[in-house]
């Protein structure tokens, strides 16, 4: 399977309608290896640096993605998402191959189980667009690890087995950049298996390849189990009229419409663009932010990685400044599967029994007494 296999072709797939023209030219017209950097308005240092960083991960991003890149700045948010750079070459000591373990909790191919009542599920280590940041960034440096029936078969028997797993969580790789066809087979290969309640699917097509989410693609995600989809906008200048269009087809879809978000140095690690990103992931796009994830330890990613201490001071200003409903949650994914842990900050400032002392929002720290039925 070649490294464009999953957007253009499934399996036994005939023809792509009228309705993936879009989308597909959208692919094409981007940027799919390291040689297309050519075609990009980058000074020759930048292109000779940057086809020297793609060698360690692989580089893609569709043309769409690529027009909201303001190239007259070396800093614009979407080009240090995307475009490679030197510094990804520069490892650092506890940086990671593996910095949340996926391979030590997998106990059957393409499958991590480390909670009890969910597993994640990899159909596919292909993207549409190759995030510098990203921490499974070793697994999708692989070429031919696309979707195939077979590949899947052990993980779907493993899911069969466990009768505790509730929810199963479609990543990779990107599920979304998979053709409608396999998308249908996989959900209803999933739905057939009582136990399982709920499909999360997390993804960065209605970011990057808003003209992905077409009404085949919803139907393809439709049927028995809830649907969630996991989105992964990092700043507001992603957010467009596409994007807008592609969440709102998903919300009528019937699917729940969840945002992560990584806090990245350079990018979004200020209060004034973490707020307009989270005010316009719910108010306009319908999406509620539900993860800001601190930095993970991949490797050559030293330079994108804020402080922890960075990271609460911004949590405990965005809680001052947006409704509950429009907050994320601070997490740190910790190495060996430890699992999601909130870095947020603590308000309780001391306790004596039942009398509490809690810092409000305003900064001001009041007495609390518990009142409860002895």
């Amino acid at each position: 399977m070649t490294s464009n296999a999953n957007l253009l072709h499934a399996p036994d797939a005939a023809p792509a309608p009228d309705a993936d023209a879009a989308w597909q030219a959208d692919v094409r017209a981007g940027v799919r290896h390291a040689g297309d950097l050519d075609h990009l308005p980058l000074s020759p240092a930048e292109r000779a640096a940057a086809q020297e960083a793609s060698a360690n991960h692989k580089v893609r991003a569709p043309k769409a993605y690529l027009d909201l890149i303001d190239w007259n700045d070396p800093a614009d948010p979407i080009r240090l998402q995307v475009i490679p750079q030197p510094q990804e070459l520069v490892e650092q000591e506890g940086e990671l191959d593996d910095p949340i373990a996926d391979n030590g909790f997998s106990p059957v191919p393409r499958l991590t189980h480390r909670h009890a009542d969910r597993v994640l599920l990899f159909p596919t280590y292909q993207c549409a667009v190759y995030c510098r940041f990203c921490f499974r960034k070793e697994s999708l440096t692989s070429i031919g690890r696309g979707y195939s029936r077979e590949a899947l078969e052990p993980a779907l028997a493993y899911i069969a087995e466990h009768t505790e797993i509730r929810e199963v969580i479609l990543t990779g790789g990107d599920p979304l950049s998979l053709p409608d066809k396999a998308l249908a087979e996989i959900r209803a290969r999933i739905e057939a298996i009582a136990h399982v309640r709920l499909l999360r699917i997390h993804t960065r097509v209605p970011v990057a390849l808003p003209s992905r989410v077409t009404a085949g693609l919803i139907s393809a995600l439709q049927g028995r189990l809830m649907v969630t989809v996991v989105t992964h906008f990092n700043h507001a200048r992603e957010i467009t009229d596409a994007t807008e269009t592609a969440c709102r087809a998903l919300r009528q879809g019937g699917f729940v419409l969840l945002n992560q978000s990584v806090l990245l140095k350079g990018v979004n690690d200020t209060v004034e663009v973490l707020e307009e990103l989270c005010r316009e992931l719910m108010y306009r796009l319908g999406v509620k932010p539900y993860y800001l994830h601190h930095g993970d330890l991949a490797r050559g990613m030293a330079h994108r990685r804020t402080t922890i201490a960075h990271g609460q001071a911004l949590a405990a200003a965005l809680r001052a400044r947006l409704s509950g409903i429009c907050n994320p949650v601070y997490v740190l994914d910790l190495p060996e599967g430890g699992g999601k842990v909130p870095l947020g900050p603590c308000y309780v400032e001391g306790r004596d029994g039942e009398d509490w002392r809690i810092r409000g929002l305003d900064g001001e720290v009041r007495a609390y007494t518990e009142v409860v039925e002895p």
